[in-house]
């Protein structure tokens, strides 16, 4: 496993080589990926192709939504649906420090429809999505959701030849994901303090893409400093989560992240790159070997559903009242990252 070093700063990578799908920009976009998820687990990307219109439609409904009355929100309380979508109000997310997050959120992944046998079967993940009633926003987020999944796809299989796999290795495990996209709003706080708006955490999935409004992303280094991660504008965030960590065997890194508590008025976009519900993710026997011990596999959807469980209110009363239960070898919060310790 390559130790990560200290970082002091989050890399910005172009990756329009990958749309070569080989060659001279092709090979530097990946090695640089690949040096990124090693040792520092982030990076900022542009050069993504993705047309600035859409954010723009994305982040006025956005807007809108958020503006609504508190009743209309609470109409898709992500507490009425089966497979967790919807809004999510403050204070309803909880991490393993036990913050309780100032943000507001709204839930989406794929939308099935309503008959689909998975969803019929009660399936906790996957579905329908539910959806306000302001006219246009539907669209606009899943035109968003249907572009940053397309380039979620081609970094996947980035990804792949920078461990010197195939680069469809991946492709097999993604057919209908759970790939979660979330529109969050951070409120304008102008007594805000110096503490954490979202507590820290990893991200439970193989990566994430992200699109802030404003800065107050903060990443932690092997040291125990957090790094500032400023704003780009037009840049996607990179983050390595839990699957590709285990995938890699630790040669890929999920870096513990939170959000500062700033008092600008803050949105957030992260769409949560996930494979399908029942894959298998254990070490590739390629990163595993004397002094590295195997980490234990885990089913992509169960590891999901499990932290994300362990991490929301609605969630947990379910729990409480038997109508959910954990898988039987489910992780606890913050099993992966690394761990914060105070400097001396």
């Amino acid at each position: 496993m390559t130790p990560a070093r200290d970082f002091t700063d989050v890399p910005v990578l172009d990756v329009a080589g990958l749309r070569d799908g080989s060659g001279p920009r092709f090979d530097t976009a990946v090695a640089a990926l690949g040096d990124a998820a090693r040792n520092v687990g982030f990076a900022q990307i542009v050069g993504h192709g993705i047309d600035p219109a859409l954010f723009d439609n994305l982040l006025e409904h956005t807007r809108a939504f958020f503006a609504l009355p508190d009743a209309d929100k609470q109409r898709v309380h992500i507490g009425k649906s089966s497979n967790h979508r919807g809004y999510v109000p403050p204070g309803e997310e909880v991490f393993s420090e036990g913050t309780t997050d100032t943000k507001e959120a709204f839930d989406v992944a794929i939308d099935l429809p309503a008959d689909d046998p998975r969803y019929l079967a009660g399936h906790p993940l996957l579905g329908p999505n539910q959806w306000p009633d302001l006219p246009g926003f539907r669209d606009a987020v899943m035109s968003w959701y249907d572009a940053v999944f397309a380039l979620s796809r081609s970094l996947l299989r980035a990804f792949a030849v920078a461990l010197g796999e195939p680069a469809d290795r991946f492709d097999r495990h993604v057919t209908t994901p759970p790939s979660q996209l979330r529109l969050i709003h951070y409120p304008y706080d102008p007594d805000a303090a110096d503490r954490p708006g979202i507590g820290a955490h990893t991200d439970y999935e193989c990566f994430t893409l992200l699109r802030p409004t404003a800065p107050g992303l903060e990443v932690l280094n092997a040291a125990g400093d957090w790094i500032d991660v400023p704003l780009i504008a037009d840049a996607f965030v990179l983050n390595i989560g839990d699957l590709l960590e285990i995938w890699t065997n630790g040669e890929f890194v999920a870096t513990t992240h939170r959000v500062r508590k700033v008092s600008a008025e803050r949105y957030s976009f992260p769409l949560f790159v996930n494979v399908d519900h029942d894959t298998e993710v254990a070490p590739l026997p390629a990163f595993v070997g004397d002094g590295n011990p195997s980490k234990p596999p885990v089913i992509a959807g169960e590891h999901l559903f499990a932290q994300t469980a362990q991490s929301f209110c609605y969630l947990k009363e379910r729990m409480a009242r038997g109508e959910v239960t954990l898988p039987a070898d489910a992780q606890p919060l913050s099993t992966f990252g690394r761990k914060l310790v105070p400097n001396t």
